[in-house]
């Protein structure tokens, strides 16, 4: 019975595939039959000389070219087009094309796999590393048209045109990020505060940095807008990166955002060395009080504070601080909590996915492969790490004078990466003292280090009109 139906089927199929080619070939015939023309038709029409051969030319039919179809196959692989030099790309500079050699892209390809594996393989912050390695991936595929296609842009050009390139992604973070803050570690110990504020130290340093590089030959013509973007990297805020580096550095918009993200990801590899290097296994093995209860009078009143004093003190950094108040404040309030829960969860995670892919976007060999960009790297690195530097010794400093000490650890969370830094804080601890619980006394100094940067870029902004 089974083979009869296997029969019956393999006929039916012979059979379609039978009048598929009959239905093909009629066409073609008539066609051709409806196009000729007898020699004595020919004469009388009497078609000039010159036209016959290229009449009779064109009539010929033209058939399959084999090889020339496989030549043409041949030069659109990827293979082909690594081996070949990629004409007119579109340069940092609007109007600016270069000629581009193609292993060039393949090499950023394979920076991309590695940014994905060291997200999905060794599980650092692969939120971010995971999205921004696949946008670096599929932005130098040639001819794929991710970025600029035969028809206008590609679907990353398009992210990174609609939110990252006008800074309208970074404000949603901040939102999302403000309505998943708990503010209460630091009103419960507001003197964390100075630890968020002793990491920004490490921006501001790159400063001079930045304006040491333009002394040596290769990486000189940083301008001071230039050595301000770079500096915020230092803060470990993506978002608040790309604020700057938008209003201040288009042009190296890319490389900043790639770089904060990276250190941003890689705050559980760079942070530790800094910290255990710089304290004792005794003051590693610190045990500070359980934080007091804070009111939740103090957390509702407390972005309402924070944003009013941003508005009368520094009011560039208003849109930043601003939409962090509102998205914490819905948090606290408790009366829209339809509206927290998709800011911090929704919301987040769409534009978190959206933001890095168009991160990775600009992850192209025009943007990374140069100098310049070297620099920037260098630097970014260099600003982490005096920022984490900083904090610990701040904390070393107020425990000459504090009579409950402060573990010195929580003073590495006063960068930016919340919650990550405040995790590394306690991991580094426990692996002295598994009893030693530091999360929440890190979260204090965490959020102060949004603020403290948030802070810092108003003040860049601020000064913008005079640079």
């Amino acid at each position: 019975m089974f083979d009869n139906k296997k029969r019956h089927a393999l006929n039916l199929t012979i059979g379609i595939m039978v009048i598929a080619l009959f239905v093909s070939i009629i066409p073609t015939v008539f066609a051709q039959t409806e196009g000729a023309v007898t020699a004595k038709e020919a004469a009388e029409t009497q078609v000039p000389a010159e036209n016959s051969t290229a009449a009779s030319e064109e009539a010929k039919p033209k058939g399959i070219q084999f090889g020339t179809f496989l030549k043409r196959m041949a030069e659109t692989t990827g293979i082909n087009a690594f081996t070949e030099v990629e004409h007119g790309v579109e340069g940092l500079k609007p109007g600016d094309t270069i000629d581009l050699p193609g292993w060039q892209r393949l090499v950023m390809l394979f920076i991309g796999l590695l940014i994905i594996y060291l997200g999905a393989g060794r599980g650092f912050e692969p939120l971010l590393l995971i999205p921004i390695g696949f946008g670096t991936v599929l932005v130098n595929i040639p001819g794929a048209g991710m970025w600029q296609g035969e028809h206008g842009p590609g679907m990353l050009k398009l992210i990174y045109d609609a939110g990252v390139g006008n800074e309208f992604f970074p404000m949603l973070i901040f939102m999302g990020i403000g309505a998943m803050t708990d503010f209460g570690p630091l009103i419960a110990n507001p003197k964390t505060a100075i630890l968020g504020g002793a990491a920004q130290f490490g921006v501001f340093a790159t400063l001079l940095g930045v304006a040491a590089l333009n002394f040596i030959p290769g990486f000189d013509g940083y301008t001071l807008k230039e050595a301000c973007a770079i500096a915020i990297i230092g803060g470990a805020d993506g978002p608040t990166s790309i604020y700057v580096a938008g209003q201040m550095a288009p042009d190296l918009l890319a490389v900043i955002a790639v770089a904060a993200y990276s250190y941003m990801a890689l705050v559980p590899v760079i942070q530790p060395p800094i910290m255990k290097l710089l304290t004792t296994k005794k003051e590693r093995a610190i045990k500070m009080e359980q934080l007091r209860p804070v009111s939740k009078a103090e957390k509702i009143l407390f972005p309402m504070v924070l944003l009013v004093l941003t508005i009368l003190l520094l009011p560039a950094a208003a849109p930043l601080i601003g939409m962090f108040a509102f998205g914490n404040f819905c948090k606290e309030t408790g009366v829209v909590d339809r509206l927290s829960k998709t800011m911090e969860n929704e919301m987040l995670n769409i534009v978190s996915i959206l933001l890095s892919l168009g991160v990775g976007s600009q992850m192209t060999p025009e943007k990374i492969m140069r100098p310049q960009s070297l620099g920037i790297i260098v630097m970014g690195l260099f600003a982490f790490a005096i920022a984490t530097a900083a904090g610990v010794l701040m904390a070393k400093l107020m425990n000459l004078f504090l009579k409950e000490k402060i573990n010195p650890l929580i003073g590495s969370a006063g960068v930016s990466a919340v919650p990550m830094a405040a995790r590394v804080s306690n991991k580094v601890g426990q692996e002295e003292d598994p009893s030693n619980f530091l999360v929440m006394h890190a979260m204090g100094p965490n959020v102060s280090g949004v603020i403290g940067t948030a802070v810092a870029a108003g003040v860049f902004i601020a000064a913008k009109q005079f640079m």
